[in-house]
């Protein structure tokens, strides 16, 4: 036992994590714990909002494997946090948040910046912590980092602003880190008996083979079964887009390979994924999930085995352990799959060449929304870009290891279809959340987790707008990034729901304000580059990229893009309207 103050508790139990990073915004609530991150070694990074320091801790985690730590004042510091939360809830993304709280004095009083903040994030969190007494400080502060890693998910740690204050004595606890099994013999065995008498089996690889490391371990179990793999929604980095058993991502705006590979599965192994209901939705026209197949689903979380899905072998693991372990019992067996190998490759081949070749070909969508007429009743250039050409174009320049956030939106969805990686911890969404505002912060934190990785993110200019003033943290602590606006002057998303379902009666989805997003960069200290060529678009990112790995800097590359608009992006939630009161019946 050690005698310090809780402050000096709380700070050794950060140490003791490996914390080095932290996002937030300075308050007199945790000053004193403060006072003392940079002699422990710690840097806190100033945001322009909360919910932005939140997002990087999201991005920042997702990326190293370690804990990401956000930090603000109490009250409404820590309620502007709360969207970000949820995003890394969904992501299983280890963020702690701290919530300094007001003082136990004062509570229930409505005293200044008062709010009970366990409520706010109890459906978004996997623990929280209180720290009711002063002396159990390093306590329920490693508990927090602990559950974080143990849960995969964010974890709150909630402290009233005067226990910071005091005299104790303390042992700094030891982090916990457990190892997880491959799951039970039994149901290992089971799913080892369907593999082996799989005529065309197909594997998931999701976002519990990045979060466990075990892209390898994904690789070698595929390549016994020589079948094809496909990556669950918005994990394009959980197999290597080189490979040829890669067929590219499941759902919205996914691979069309993919999808037709996996509807002739007989047996599929969802490995590492919960196969939530919207990544598994119909897409391109096509009813792709097979019914009559087998289902083996891995997962670190029971809840979530034959949660969405109907499974005939639920494997409670991890999902490098069970890859290997699977790997271990096929070995030396002889397989029903064997005999049809390379014409399953064949087949892999064929269908990703067909795919290839389409979106060659698909230089714009064809839903009869008039680029022309729209250039014409705005006075607007009428040759502005292609959204798919321009993400092909991005796709070509894309440097090796780079690490991408996209933003929720139109064309950032789209972009499914071409974002392909070569390692893990590469491809950052929002998840289920589907918030905007998500991508720019998000690759900050990423990038401040591994500065020697080039790092770009993906932003409609509605969503790019509700957090493009973190662009100032970039580059006030020098964490430099490229940012990619797709300038379209549109809420595209929704809108496409209004062509479908509404007439064409357009409310409230315009942004016609004549925006100028590069000179907006150049105001806050980055480059800004506008684009509205398509042979510009891969030099002005390379060029970027050079300038944010030699020189430093952030760039902003608004590329001014038509107004057409891909597949809606909820077709399964909308129907045509009904109307009752004649004053309304014209607007079916």
């Amino acid at each position: 036992m050690t005698r310090m103050t809780p402050s000096e508790a709380f700070v050794e139990t950060l140490v003791a994590n490996g914390v080095t990073d932290i996002f937030g915004i300075m308050g007199s609530a945790f000053m004193d714990a403060m006072d003392i991150f940079a002699p422990a070694g710690i840097r806190l990074v100033p945001v322009v909002h909360e919910q932005g320091a939140a997002h990087m801790a999201d991005g920042y985690a997702r990326v190293s494997g370690r804990h990401g730590v956000v930090i603000g004042q109490n009250g409404p510091g820590i309620s502007n946090c709360v969207t970000a939360i949820a995003a890394a809830f969904w992501a299983h993304s280890p963020v702690v948040i701290v919530t300094p709280e007001t003082g136990t004095m004062g509570i229930g009083l409505g005293g200044f910046q008062e709010a009970n903040q366990l409520p706010m994030f109890q459906e978004f969190t996997k623990y929280q912590g209180h720290i009711n007494n002063e002396n159990r400080m390093a306590e329920i502060t490693a508990r927090c980092f602990d559950r974080a890693m143990s849960e995969l998910g964010p974890t709150q740690l909630n402290i009233p602003r005067d226990r910071f204050y005091g005299d104790i004595d303390v042992e700094i606890p030891e982090p916990m880190r457990l190892d997880r099994g491959p799951g039970g013999e039994d149901s290992l065995n089971a799913a080892a008996d369907l593999l082996a008498e799989a005529e065309f089996p197909v594997i998931i690889s999701g976002g519990g083979v990045v979060q466990g490391d075990a892209v390898g371990e994904c690789i070698a179990l595929a390549e016994r079964l020589g079948c094809p793999v496909v990556n669950s929604y918005l994990h394009n980095d959980s197999f290597p887009a080189s490979h040829p058993q890669w067929c590219g991502p499941l759902g919205y705006q996914g691979s069309k390979a993919a999808m037709k590979l996996i509807s002739q599965a007989d047996v599929v192994l969802a490995l590492g994924t919960r196969l939530g209901p919207f990544g598994t939705l119909p897409q391109h026209g096509l009813e792709y999930w097979p019914n009559d197949a087998k289902i083996i689903q891995v997962d670190a979380d029971n809840k979530m085995l034959g949660l969405v899905k109907k499974i005939s072998v639920g494997i409670h693991g991890d999902a490098g352990a069970a890859a290997t372990a699977l790997t271990r019992r096929l070995d030396g067996r002889e397989l029903a799959c064997d005999a049809t190998r390379e014409a399953r490759a064949a087949t892999t081949a064929s269908e990703k060449q067909a795919w290839e070749d389409e979106l060659d070909a698909w230089i714009h969508e064809t839903d009869d929304f008039s680029v022309e007429a729209i250039a014409e009743a705005k006075d607007l250039p009428g040759d502005w870009l292609h959204p798919r050409q321009v993400l092909r174009e991005l796709e070509k320049a894309m440097p090796p290891r780079v690490m991408v956030s996209t933003d929720i939106g139109n064309i950032n969805s789209v972009a499914n279809s071409y974002l392909r990686f070569e390692e893990p911890r590469s491809f950052f969404a929002a998840m289920s959340w589907g918030n905007c505002g998500y991508a720019l912060p998000t690759i900050i934190g990423a990038k401040a987790a591994a500065m020697d990785r080039p790092a770009v993110s993906y932003a409609g200019d509605g969503a790019w707008a509700m957090s493009m003033v973190e662009t100032m943290t970039a580059v006030r602590h020098g964490i430099p990034v490229t940012a990619v606006v797709f300038h379209n002057r549109q809420w595209g998303a929704e809108k496409k729901n209004q062509v479908d379902f509404y007439g064409r009666r357009f409310v409230a989805g315009e942004l016609d304000g004549g925006e100028n997003y590069a000179e907006i960069a150049r105001s806050m200290g980055a480059e800004g580059v506008r684009v509205d060529k398509l042979d510009n678009v891969g030099a002005a990112l390379t060029d970027a990229i050079d300038a944010q790995m030699n020189e430093g800097k952030t760039t902003v590359i608004e590329i001014m893009c038509t107004q057409e608009l891909g597949d809606p992006f909820r077709k399964d939630a909308l129907s045509k309207p009904v109307r009752h009161l004649d004053k309304y019946k014209d607007y079916v």
